[in-house]
């Protein structure tokens, strides 16, 4: 028993000690690699766990934008990455010069199988830097509309309005159309049309869809609330009604609409208006007499 444990702690010795590669002269070991592993992993969990904590530290406490501390929080922590890596190697024993020897393979390497990854994660450095969009902004994709809630180092989380996530690679946004709605103002214009019967009082119309936008509280007062006659429907007399609204959250606006719609409908039956609805007139011919056929249903199910 005791030489089988003499032997199996000589192989895990000579395991440990492994060459794997030899730099110029300096040889590189298992045991060097192991632990400069164990070294940048075990600073990697700690930089995160500093970084998320002094986040919400410097939210509650300075006056800072949200943006403005997360990308301030990433560009350190990019920082700290590197630094932990130059730091971890030479603690190791692997000297620093290998990258150099190793430059060449791991170019090929990147070039063949983390392209992709490279490229969002560069994209990701310049949307922090430019910041097309940003943390909180609301953003319409191909498909998909809602909040951007992180931006990370391979891709952007957006929360939809039916509160699925979706994960969209860095890249998209430096690639593709994207259309963000909040990058300038909050302000957003709203549209509602609403159709009328023929005969309604059309400056009635008018005054009570601006009304209904106007008496809203989330509708913003720093600009006017426009309805315009839009023109003679086949069915209906047709109006648009424009207000602007502060957008926060990606069902902000569609809260607002549903609103104003309920007001509108509501004044207008106080007013006896009439919402249109598609219809059909049908006009006879009585330049001669209708020949009219009248038939006893009990005959119909006699013969049936």
């Amino acid at each position: 028993m005791q030489m089988n444990w003499q032997d199996l702690s000589g192989k895990l010795s000579g395991l440990w000690q492994t060459e794997l590669y030899k730099a110029g002269d300096t040889p590189i070991y298992l045991s060097q690699v192991i632990i400069a592993l164990v070294l940048i992993i075990i600073g990697f969990v700690i930089v995160r766990w500093l970084g998320a904590h002094l986040v919400k530290r410097a939210l509650r406490s300075s006056g800072a934008s949200e943006n403005t501390v997360y990308a301030f929080r990433r560009l350190i922590s990019f920082f700290a990455y590197a630094m932990i890596v130059l730091i971890a190697l030479p603690i190791a024993g692997i000297p620093i010069t290998i990258f150099a020897v190793l430059g060449g393979a791991l170019a090929i390497g990147v070039g063949f199988g983390a392209q992709n990854l490279l490229n969002n994660l560069i994209s990701g450095i310049i949307l922090i830097a430019e910041r097309p969009i940003r943390i909180g902004d609301i953003v319409e994709l191909e498909k998909e509309r809602g909040r951007v809630e992180e931006i990370g180092n391979r891709c952007v989380r957006i929360r939809r309005y039916d509160g699925v996530h979706v994960l969209v690679p860095n890249s998209y946004f430096l690639e593709q159309r994207v259309v963000n709605w909040t990058l300038v103002s909050a302000d957003i214009r709203s549209v509602i049309s609403v159709g009328v019967a023929y005969g309604s009082p059309v400056e009635k119309v008018r005054d009570l869809m601006q009304q209904s936008a106007e008496e809203h509280e989330k509708v913003s007062k720093d600009y006017p609330v426009e309805v315009f006659f839009e023109e003679f429907g086949d069915n209906a007399l047709t109006f648009n009604l424009f207000f602007w609204t502060s957008v926060h959250q990606p069902m902000d606006i569609r809260r607002v609409q549903s609103d104003v719609r309920f007001k509108i409908n509501a004044l207008f039956a106080e007013h006896n208006i009439v919402i249109a609805f598609p219809q059909r007139d049908i006009h006879l011919d009585t330049s001669k007499p209708l020949e009219i056929h009248l038939k006893d249903p009990s005959e119909h199910q006699k013969g049936a």
